[in-house]
């Protein structure tokens, strides 16, 4: 049973757990997904924007045409306001910061990413370091753009990749951490009928 968060007529506010695809992958293993597991209570269930595989946290779908159309297009504005907490490794040393860097596919190494100054798409993410022990730091991510795994590689960037990450740590990194420790744990959006703001919370697991 899921964490529904928010639910009414024409959209789902849900709690996605850790290693979950958000829509079905390739092959039968991998049919299992969020999608696949709300259709059986919400037959008309369509996806909006997606959370990596090992990623939890806040994730809005439509439950109708309409209202996918509408949400579809607040997300492609970039309307919504996303925060997401992390632990990663090593102290930073400021406060907050800014990340502006150029993201592509590492086609060699798919399902990867990578900082590409010629090829990648333009990538912005603020974070706000909250918090410091002997080994780690805890963030709050703002993404102002959605690319894939962006994130975990502007983190990877500047050299505090996300614990438990098995795609961009050492195996030292990712051993003894029992996921990856990325959580989505903050989502604002306009209802994509009655255009109202709309906030939601969801408390994080590590």
């Amino acid at each position: 049973m899921f964490d529904i968060v928010y639910a009414d007529d024409v959209m789902l506010v849900v709690n996605k757990p850790e290693d979950l695809l958000s829509v079905p992958g390739i092959g039968e293993e991998k049919k299992d997904c969020l999608v696949t597991r709300l259709q059986r209570e919400f037959p008309t269930v369509r996806i909006v924007h997606r959370l990596d595989f090992a990623t939890s946290g806040l994730i809005v779908l439509a439950l109708n045409a309409g209202s996918h159309r509408a949400l579809s297009i607040q997300f492609q504005n970039r309307v919504p306001k996303k925060r997401y907490q992390a632990r990663v490794h090593g102290q930073l040393t400021e406060d907050k910061g800014e990340i502006l860097l150029p993201l592509a596919p590492d086609w060699e190494r798919r399902p990867r990413m990578k900082v590409d100054h010629e090829l990648g798409k333009p990538s912005q993410t603020h974070w706000e370091c909250i918090s410091r022990d002997q080994d780690s730091s805890r963030v709050l991510l703002y993404p102002h753009t959605g690319r894939s795994h962006q994130l975990r590689v502007h983190l990877l960037s500047i050299g505090h990749p996300i614990l438990g990450d098995v795609f961009y740590t050492d195996e030292a990194q990712h051993q003894g951490y029992p996921r990856m420790m990325l959580h989505a744990d903050r989502l604002g959006l306009e209802h994509p009928v009655q255009g109202h703001w709309l906030e939601f919370s969801s408390e994080c697991p590590f």
